[in-house]
């Protein structure tokens, strides 16, 4: 099984961030994104594509990532979701991670590598990379650190809209949460413009 390295990264100049997000596909919360720039010199060890890792391992790798890097995090709302769509938000919420990390380096990336296979519109030279939270160390630290923002969010959420699920589904159409969206309807942070949650506000 091959595990993420800086092959990638060495081929562009230093220094090189990544950046990849968490909750695209779910029907509730917002959408999360992350950039980090990693110390080559300092990288914790373990890290991986965050969907290969447990959630305890997930939380220890943040910690880790953000001791030892720079890491900025960006947040689009499910009201922007709703209003912008989720491909829109998705690249807001990049722009704003790769925003924030520049905040806390006090200095601009020379590449940013994004996962998948588009990218934002803005300023920064940047390189799609498809699959690369498991083939580029530095998207796939950026992975890590948004999966496990956005799950810490979902329990809080899930503590203030009990019923759903959400500690366990994080928001994604699982059986028993469409079970309690229909018995319940929409909770605040619902996306209204997905099919299952739109479907129940339109009765």
């Amino acid at each position: 099984m091959v595990s993420p390295s800086f092959r990638i990264e060495r081929t562009h100049p230093a220094p090189v961030a990544g950046v990849d997000e968490a909750g695209r596909g779910p029907l509730a919360g917002p959408v999360v994104a992350a950039a980090v720039m990693l110390d080559r010199r300092r990288t914790p060890k373990g890290i991986n594509d965050s969907k290969k890792l447990c959630a305890r391992r997930r939380e220890d790798l943040c910690g880790e990532i953000r001791v030892r890097g720079l890491v900025g995090v960006g947040i689009a709302t499910v009201e922007e979701i709703d209003a912008i769509n989720i491909y829109q938000a998705t690249m807001l919420a990049m722009a704003r991670a790769v925003d924030a990390m520049i905040d806390a380096a006090g200095h601009e990336p020379m590449m940013v590598l994004v996962d998948g296979n588009a990218l934002p519109k803005w300023r920064h030279t940047a390189v799609a990379v498809v699959k690369g939270d498991a083939s580029c160390l530095s998207i796939a630290a950026a992975s890590i650190v948004a999966k496990h923002e956005r799950d810490r969010m979902m329990l809080e959420y899930d503590a203030a809209h009990p019923g759903y699920g959400w500690a366990s589904n994080k928001g994604y159409g699982t059986a028993a949460h469409l079970a309690a969206l229909g018995a319940l309807g929409p909770s605040p942070i619902h996306r209204r413009s997905f099919a299952p949650v739109r479907q129940l506000v339109l009765l």
